[in-house]
């Protein structure tokens, strides 16, 4: 009969979990009114306004200035005007 050896596995060390993203550093804000309606736009770009919390024209938020809010901004800025929160 042949004798197997068994070989020990070293423990592998835990893998390091990510920092939470922080929202933003600065705490910049920016007010986020919709202009334009939804009627006749695709999917993608009512999805985006809800996203914003935005449903109706002439509506309001004031979000954080971050990248995610920027790109979703982009997707509708023929709906939206960007200013700056006092």
């Amino acid at each position: 009969m042949a004798e197997t050896k068994k070989t020990a596995t070293a423990a592998k060390p835990a893998a390091k979990k990510a920092a939470p993203a922080k929202a933003a550093a600065s705490g910049k804000k920016i007010k986020v009114t919709q202009i334009g309606s939804t009627i006749g736009r695709i999917d993608v770009q009512k999805a985006t306004l809800i996203g914003l919390g935005l449903d109706k024209r002439h509506r309001s938020k004031v979000l954080v200035d971050s990248p995610s809010v920027r790109g979703m901004i982009e997707v509708v800025k023929h709906l939206v005007t960007v200013e700056d929160a006092a």
